[in-house]
C-alpha cells in the first residue's frame, strides 16, 4: 500500500523518532528505507517486547512507534495493557491487518475475524487503513491521539486486493 519513502515521510510529519517492529512480508520491504533514515530503527524478537521498549523511549524522551503484524498483537496482549493502560502510556502503533485485501482467495485466514474485535475489546482507538490516499488521515490520527495523551493505533490493510 505504502512505499518505504511514503512511510518516512509520513513518520517524519508525526515526528516519529524510533520504530520498534518484528517486519512482515508487507511491512518488511519498508526496512531499506528506514535505515536511510534519520528514524531509528529497533528490531525485537517478540510482540510484547515491542510494546516495553517503545514504553521505555517514550518516558526517555522519544517518540516510538510500534510496528507490528496482527497476529502479533493478539500475542502481545498482556504486555500493551501493562503500557497502554497500567502504565497510561500513549504509544501510537502500525498494525498489519494479515490478509485484509485477500478475503477472495484466503477467504478462511482468521486474522480478520479477530483483529478488529479485538482491538475493540481493549477500548483502542484506531483507524482502518485501506488505502494510500489515506496518508493524512494517519497523519491527523497521531497527532489527534497525542493531543489527547492516549494511545491509538492505525491498523494498515494487508494483502492483494
Amino acid at each position: 500500500m505504502f512505499t518505504g519513502s511514503e512511510i518516512v515521510l509520513m513518520l517524519g510529519d508525526m515526528g516519529i523518532t524510533h520504530v520498534v517492529w518484528i517486519p512482515d512480508s508487507t511491512l518488511g520491504p519498508w526496512e531499506t528505507a528506514l535505515r536511510d533514515s534519520d528514524i531509528e530503527l529497533i528490531i525485537v524478537c517478540r510482540e510484547g517486547e515491542a510494546w516495553t521498549v517503545a514504553a521505555g523511549l517514550y518516558v526517555g524522551g522519544a517518540s516510538p512507534l510500534v510496528m507490528i503484524q496482527c497476529t502479533g498483537f493478539f500475542e502481545s496482549g498482556d504486555a500493551l495493557r501493562n503500557v497502554l493502560w497500567d502504565f497510561k502510556l500513549p504509544i501510537y502503533a502500525f498494525i498489519g491487518y494479515r490478509s485484509y485485501l485477500s478475503q477472495s482467495s484466503l477467504p478462511g485466514d482468521t486474522a480478520r475475524r479477530f483483529t478488529e474485535p479485538l482491538l475493540k475489546a481493549w477500548e483502542l482507538d484506531y483507524r482502518l487503513i485501506e488505502r494510500a490516499d489515506q496518508r493524512n488521515e494517519v497523519v491527523q490520527h497521531y497527532r489527534d491521539c497525542r493531543a489527547a495523551d492516549r494511545a491509538g493505533i492505525a491498523v494498515i490493510a494487508e494483502g492483494k486486493a
